[in-house]
């Protein structure tokens, strides 16, 4: 056998249909992808970003940079969390990825031992169990509670980490990961419940990884709370970037954050950096356009108001037709882009959220995730990023499927 027995982990859920849907837009078929979160398809990217990245490409600035990434790019982060959340960062405290994902990637090859542990929170981003699955490591699921808003049910994460513990000691697990505001949901955690996962992190001993890769993309009256706020004097990790907020996906910037200055945070901090050194550095030009844009607070501002207030229309529209549905059931997203019902399979004649968004992109030409790639079964996501004739005319061909294919 050529392959390894763990690649067999690699498998992103999100673009899984891509080929097929690839196929049939071939032979004529039009389709809607609504499957991937991907802004600058129909938000561009700010004039002033793309200004930038031309300015640095004239400036020749097109060699390797430092591996874990340009001074001017950490000032600029660190400005930002100073600004936003009265976080006082060094130099040192920041790691510039190729996005969020390659920190995933680093924060595990540099944690996870075989068969070691880490708590995940269901529905999770679709690449954070087969990263910890790649490394050796082993989910333990909990639940983001769908009859309290998508929230965390902290009882439970109790109770699950008093059952892991042998001896009086937590047995391996390495970290505990939550995503805010969350993909797929939309959920922005309430501060109550993320200061009480906080004390439990610091109560047991675990690392807290947050990734608040929509930290601005926040709308209905919600208020977002960074794990900066509230995790002073423990070791933490935030992951964020340029992709969502800064609306520049296929820029690859992204970044580690661990503010704290005790043992375990400078032992993780000089050893994500030793990973950046083994790919050498991030897209040059794409760190000067981040370092302009992250730095431009006014230009900033007026991007993201705009582009929040319409995509909050947009969810909430969204939202509005898919509750209108007998067979979808839908808890209304309150930050990021994703609307992620719940599909009753009790009323229909298809047995899986697999074979839903599989016969749906073959017979209406509308390519959603299937739910059980986030780790929750029977829901679907949709990204809500397309103007309201696209999410119109896509969600009334979900419906008119479900009564297709309703008993």
């Amino acid at each position: 056998m050529i392959l390894s027995d763990r690649s067999k982990y690699m498998h992103n859920s999100i673009e899984e249909a891509d080929k097929l849907a690839d196929k049939l837009e071939k032979s004529g078929k039009k389709i809607y992808r609504l499957n991937r979160g991907d802004p600058p398809k129909y938000f561009p990217t700010p004039k002033y970003i793309i200004k930038a990245y031309k300015t640095a490409l004239e400036k020749g600035i097109t060699s390797y940079t430092a591996a874990d990434g340009t001074e001017s790019l950490k000032k600029a982060i660190a400005k930002r969390y100073s600004s936003l959340y009265k976080l006082k960062l060094e130099n040192d405290d920041i790691i510039v990825t190729a996005g969020v994902s390659e920190a995933l990637l680093f924060l595990n090859s540099a944690l996870i031992n075989d068969s070691e542990m880490a708590i995940l929170f269901k529905p999770y981003f679709a690449i954070y169990s087969p990263l910890l699955k790649l490394n050796g490591g082993i989910p333990i699921f909990e639940d983001y509670d769908e009859s309290n808003n998508w929230n965390i049910n902290v009882d439970n994460l109790e109770k699950s980490l008093k059952k892991l513990k042998t001896n009086g000691k937590l047995r391996k697990v390495k970290y505990i990961l939550i995503t805010n505001p969350n993909n797929p949901t939309g959920t922005v955690l309430e501060k109550s419940i993320l200061r009480e996962v906080v004390d439990i992190a610091n109560e047991y001993g675990k690392l807290l990884i947050s990734d608040e890769i929509y930290d601005e993309i926040v709308y209905n009256g919600a208020k977002f709370t960074s794990i900066s706020q509230l995790a002073k004097g423990i070791p933490y990790v935030i992951l964020n970037g340029m992709s969502k907020d800064y609306d520049s996906t296929g820029f690859r910037i992204g970044f580690v954050i661990i503010p704290e200055k005790d043992k375990i945070s400078e032992i993780l901090k000089k050893k994500i950096c030793d990973y950046a050194q083994m790919r050498l550095s991030v897209n040059a030009p794409a760190q000067y356009a981040a370092a302009e844009a992250i730095g431009n607070l006014v230009q900033h501002k007026r991007a993201i108001s705009s582009m929040v207030k319409e995509i909050a229309k947009r969810a909430n529209y969204a939202t509005k037709l898919f509750n209108e549905n007998p067979i979808l059931e839908t808890v209304k997203p309150n930050g990021a882009f994703y609307v992620f019902p719940h599909v009753d399979l009790t009323k229909m004649k298809i047995k899986n959220d697999e074979e839903f968004v599989k016969l749906l992109l073959q017979k209406e030409g509308i390519q959603l995730t299937r739910g059980s790639g986030f780790g929750s079964p029977s829901h679907i996501r949709l990204v809500a990023l397309p103007p309201k004739e696209i999410l119109d005319y896509s969600i009334n061909k979900i419906n008119d499927f479900c009564k297709a294919y309703s008993k």
